[in-house]
């Protein structure tokens, strides 16, 4: 069975959407290096607009006019990526198209909220991208030297963690609106470092998931298309875990 808590990669994006079997791509396949190529075409195209959205709102005056780089690219991505994951008929056609797109606009999301952390805390921006990139590298070596098993029971307590932790931060949005916030856990005392030690661990468990998915989607012999859903997925699971590292740098270095 394949199990991941990424909504991009889950068992039904690779069923056939009537007879709920398998999709085999015959000759054209998906292959694990297909997925590693396409993975870092998208991490160029996020630096690329990342990079471009930084630029134009930080100025010698601080901080300026980042909300439309940071909201647009945030709801543009969210709603290229849940249109494909809803509609697995289009995918064929459209994972080659919105998995770029969803990159280019993620990152003048990360560009416009790096370029606010950084501001705010110079240097967080370099330390999160290494921290997270370590990560990756630490969790790949982890899982591909078997010293992490990934076993139902390690699936299900993944994806139980990840679904809780979505959970809070929905609620937190949802209390935000009514003026209310959760205790603690946004601020920088013990408690708020400990749950972004927390979500950073989880983030990077997700990684693994991630790795096994796409590895059992290939020795099932997906079809071609399917490297761009395996490298939007880990893309989804890099961006978070990016985030909750400049959250939790952020905390420490308020101290």
């Amino acid at each position: 069975m394949i199990r991941s808590s990424n909504p991009a990669l889950k068992e039904s994006s690779f069923l056939d959407i009537n007879s709920g079997t398998v999709v085999r791509g015959g000759n054209d396949v998906m292959t694990l290096n297909g997925t590693v190529n396409k993975t870092g075409m998208l991490l160029l195209l996020c630096v690329l607009t990342a990079a471009f959205a930084w630029s134009q709102v930080s100025t010698p005056a601080g901080i300026v006019g980042a909300a439309p780089y940071m909201w647009g690219g945030l709801i543009g991505g969210l709603v290229l990526a849940f249109a494909t994951i809803f509609k697995k008929e289009w995918a064929p056609i459209t994972a080659p198209l919105y998995a770029p797109l969803y990159a280019l606009l993620e990152g003048f999301f990360l560009g416009a909220i790096s370029a606010m952390f950084n501001h705010m805390y110079e240097g967080i921006v370099m330390q999160a991208v290494l921290l997270t990139f370590a990560t990756l590298f630490a969790m790949l070596f982890a899982y591909r030297s078997g010293m992490i098993k990934v076993t139902e029971k390690f699936k299900l307590g993944v994806v139980a963690a990840t679904g809780g932790i979505f959970l809070v931060y929905l609620a937190s949005i949802v209390m935000g609106f009514f003026g209310v916030n959760i205790p603690m856990i946004h601020e920088s005392g013990m408690v708020g470092i400990g749950f972004s030690l927390v979500v950073v661990v989880v983030a990077s468990l997700n990684l693994v998931l991630d790795f096994d998915f796409i590895e059992n989607a290939v020795a099932k012999g997906a079809p071609k298309h399917m490297e761009w859903y395996g490298a939007f997925g880990l893309m989804v699971t890099l961006v978070w875990l990016y985030i909750e590292f400049l959250r939790l740098l952020s905390k420490l270095q308020s101290r």
